[in-house]
């Protein structure tokens, strides 16, 4: 009778102890599905403002290194920058001393018609470049080159009426 009697109570335990584990399963997976969907959310969230600032600015074309040509100014150009009142109220004039190089696509329709004859149209693209970067202040060009590279590249895709020329690089920068 031991026996039947322990083999019962052990039944009993069993019974209550997948009773108790059906409920914690129930109650766990309800939460947890709660918490993917939460996770979920946040996630779908912060995917769209990634891509929504990506959205925004346009995609940087890829050039392969193959069809890359570069054009060098010839001589490093010294341009003034605006003319900026110290605190003692005098006048500071500053000087922008720069090496330019422009990058151009060879596979691009203008390059065709002005990337091999650019020595021809220095003159200009130096007028261009001097124009910008008169504009600016000497904090300016300290500050923001790559603003500055910008407004270089979309003057001179203007001028040219092309997107040949894809990119303005600095070197032998020396701002006085």
């Amino acid at each position: 009778m031991k026996k039947n009697l322990i083999s019962i109570i052990i039944l009993a335990l069993l019974i209550v102890n997948i009773v108790l584990t059906a409920i914690m399963m129930f109650s766990v997976v309800g939460s947890s599905r709660k918490t993917a969907a939460l996770v979920d959310n946040i996630a779908t969230a912060l995917n769209l403002e990634l891509t929504a600032g990506g959205e925004e600015e346009e995609a940087e074309e890829v050039v392969p290194m193959s069809d890359i040509a570069t054009y060098d100014i010839v001589d490093k150009m010294t341009i003034p920058l605006q003319v900026e009142t110290n605190e003692e109220g005098k006048e500071e004039q500053h000087y922008f001393i720069v090496k330019v190089t422009l990058s151009m696509n060879t596979k691009a329709d203008g390059y065709k018609d002005y990337g091999e004859t650019l020595a021809d149209r220095e003159s200009l693209i130096k007028s261009e470049i001097t124009d910008v970067i008169q504009s600016h202040t000497v904090d300016e060009a300290r500050n923001n080159q790559d603003q500055i590279r910008q407004e270089i590249l979309e003057r001179l895709q203007t001028m040219f009426d092309s997107e040949f020329i894809f990119n303005v690089s600095f070197s032998d920068t020396l701002i006085q």
